[in-house]
């Protein structure tokens, strides 16, 4: 068992909103912390609130960010004791965390061998049936197309054609019969291998009428697990969340149980430390549920739990690494409230959420008690082409799901923003949505609902520009 370190110095291994929360998590703790900014970053809100900041390379995320060399130098140079890779880029990698520890450095997330098993979909699904997790019926990695069309035939379809090593909704497609799987197998391998560097496909059901529900753990390195609630990320545009509620309104007590007991069995299978999510497909129809994976870092949703459990995941992060005992039992975890997080991302709905990079003119966000928005965004600051669109979390919190519903509306309409085209009017029209309202959703409704009724009534405008970084 190691002992426990004193964190003096955190390099941030990652960019936008995540970056000013850890930076302002450290602060909380007493910890410096030490920002790694590309070329298009250096003029950044985390960088202005760093203590320093470090040049890791051009804008090109695969040339600064993707480049774990330059990330351990960075924490190398400047005498950081901890890498914080916040979420995506780096952040499920298991060689930046065996550098960190060849190095001397912290890793502020799980072991390797976690994340080595978690990151790997086939591997996670096989560490799933050791713990007693349902998987679902699927396949472990198929060797080609051959194999690919006869797990296919044996499922019945409509499948998903997922990568191996994806996550966050990306490297996975639905496919709907024979033809399209042998026409669509080796470009979604090769978009794996380009995105992920492993073009490995495995092919798992796909279920019609189902949510997505995960749950939010927390394990120290004596053995203590715990979990925070969990979270219905079943409002998604091509398998990429929108919005994000807490608790999952949809669960009986039972199946809600269940869930929670599933995760943390994981996290035991896993010796798992640090902040996890274990994300779940809940069959509708059938009131059961599998697993999907494990995401082996904090989640872009992550306040919605933070704001019904009172629990600052980020400083819990910091504070396991660090080898610190969790401080608290599971019976001590108590849900208050609801909460709901609209992801506003700098896009432009009427062509296609093509992004819409450019200078923001105005930014007046909302604010109040039960409102809280995570934002790297500022009043001239320039939207990057470069990188993933997501300029700001608006997360609110009520007494029930219907208040949250209400104060996530009032603080859209309060938000004002110039320069951009944003997600903000897409969020409104979900919300207000009798389907939303009543939650009788599943993983399909805003595509088959909501974003039909709003491309008939809207007209496209010409020359959004696309970004590299979905």
């Amino acid at each position: 068992m190691t002992s426990s370190r004193t964190i003096g110095s955190v390099l941030v291994a990652n960019r936008g909103e995540i970056a000013v929360r850890i930076v302002r998590a450290c602060r909380q703790e007493g910890i410096e912390p030490i920002v790694a900014v590309s070329e298009a970053d250096q003029g950044s809100l985390a960088a202005r609130l760093a203590a320093d900041v470090v040049h890791i390379g051009p804008a090109s995320a695969t040339q600064s960010y993707l480049r774990v060399e330059q990330i351990i130098a960075a924490a190398l140079l400047t005498s950081c004791d901890a890498v914080h890779p916040g979420y995506g880029f780096l952040s499920e990698r298991a060689d930046l965390a065996e550098a960190c520890a060849a190095h001397g450095l912290i890793f502020v997330g799980p072991s390797v061998d976690s994340i080595r098993r978690g990151a790997d979909k086939v591997e996670a699904r096989r560490a799933a049936r050791a713990a007693g997790v349902p998987t679902g019926p699927g396949s472990d990695v198929v060797s080609g197309l051959a194999a690919a069309l006869a797990v296919a035939d044996d499922l019945a379809y409509p499948v998903l054609l997922k990568a191996v090593a994806g996550g966050g909704g990306r490297g996975m497609v639905r496919i709907d019969g024979a033809g399209e799987l042998a026409a669509m197998f080796g470009s979604a391998s090769g978009e794996a291998d380009a995105a992920f560097g492993d073009g490995r496909m495995y092919v798992e059901r796909y279920i019609e009428n189902a949510r997505h529900v995960e749950v939010q753990l927390l394990g120290d390195r004596y053995g203590r697990i715990v979990h925070l609630g969990d979270r219905d990320c079943s409002t998604q545009r091509r398998f990429q969340k929108l919005v994000e509620e807490a608790p999952a309104a949809v669960l009986s007590s039972e199946l809600r149980q269940r869930l929670a007991d599933a995760a943390v069995a994981l996290g035991r299978e896993l010796d798992y430390r640090g902040a996890g999510t274990v994300e779940f497909l809940v069959d509708l129809d059938r009131n059961d549920f599998s697993f999907l994976e494990i995401n082996t870092r904090v989640q872009v949703e992550h306040p919605v739990t933070e704001m019904v459990t009172g629990v600052d995941i980020v400083r819990a992060q910091l504070r396991l690494a660090a080898g610190q005992p969790l401080g608290f039992s599971q019976d001590d975890v108590a849900i208050s409230g609801h909460a709901i997080e609209c992801r506003i991302n700098a896009e432009s709905v009427a062509n296609g959420f093509l992004p819409s990079p450019g200078t923001i003119t105005r930014w007046d966000p909302p604010a109040g008690d039960n409102v809280r928005v995570d934002s790297h965004a500022f009043a001239g600051y320039d939207v990057p082409s470069y990188y993933d669109s997501l300029i700001a979390k608006l997360i609110v919190v009520g007494a029930d799901r219907s208040e949250a519903i209400d104060a996530a509306l009032r603080a859209l309409d309060e938000f004002e923003i110039e320069g951009v085209e944003t997600t903000r009017d897409l969020h409104r029209a979900v919300l207000t949505h009798d389907d939303f309202r009543n939650d009788a959703i599943n993983t399909r409704w805003l595509e088959a609902t909501v974003l039909p009724a709003m491309m008939s009534t809207s007209a496209p405008s010409a020359g959004a520009v696309g970004s590299t970084d979905g």
